[in-house]
C-alpha cells in the first residue's frame, strides 16, 4: 500500500459529500430541491421538483457513503477501487448533465457548479492509487 492516509483522506472527503447529500435528500427533500447548495439553490433551477426522484438519490448517496466508510475504514484494495470507479462513473454523468444544463444560472453559479462536480472526480483515482501496491514483488 502506498499511502494508508491518502487513501482515508480521499475516501473521507467523498464521504463527507456524499453523507451532506444524501442525509438532506433523503430527510428533508423539498429543502435540498429549494436550497441546496444552501448558498446558491442550484437545484431548483432544473425543474420540476419530484420528491420520488429526490428520495431516491438520497438513498443512492448514502449508500455511496456507506461505502465510502467501510472502503476508508478497511482500505480493502478491491473494495477502494470498486467503490472508486462507480463513484467517478455516477459523478462523470452528473457532470456532464450540468455541463449541458446551466440555463438560468449566473455565470459565477455556472462556474462554481461545474468546478464543484469536477473536483469530486479527484478523490477516487488518489484512493485507487493510494491503495495501490508498493511496487515490491511477492
Amino acid at each position: 500500500m502506498r499511502s494508508p492516509p491518502l487513501a482515508r483522506g480521499a475516501l473521507v472527503v467523498l464521504l463527507v459529500s456524499a453523507l451532506t447529500i444524501g442525509l438532506t435528500a433523503a430527510i428533508v427533500p423539498r429543502t435540498f430541491y429549494d436550497d441546496f447548495l444552501f448558498l446558491a439553490s442550484w437545484v431548483e433551477l432544473l425543474p420540476p421538483y419530484n420528491e420520488h426522484l429526490v428520495t431516491d438519490v438520497g438513498g443512492l448517496y448514502l449508500g455511496f457513503s456507506v461505502l465510502f466508510a467501510w472502503a476508508a475504514w478497511t482500505l480493502d484494495r478491491t473494495l477502494v477501487q470498486a467503490v472508486s470507479v462507480a463513484w467517478l462513473l455516477s459523478a462523470a454523468i452528473h457532470l456532464l448533465f450540468h455541463a449541458g444544463h446551466l440555463d438560468g444560472f449566473g455565470a459565477a453559479d455556472a462556474v462554481a457548479e461545474i468546478v464543484t462536480l469536477a473536483l469530486l472526480l479527484i478523490p477516487p483515482p488518489l484512493a485507487v492509487w493510494a491503495v495501490g501496491g508498493d511496487g515490491r514483488s511477492g
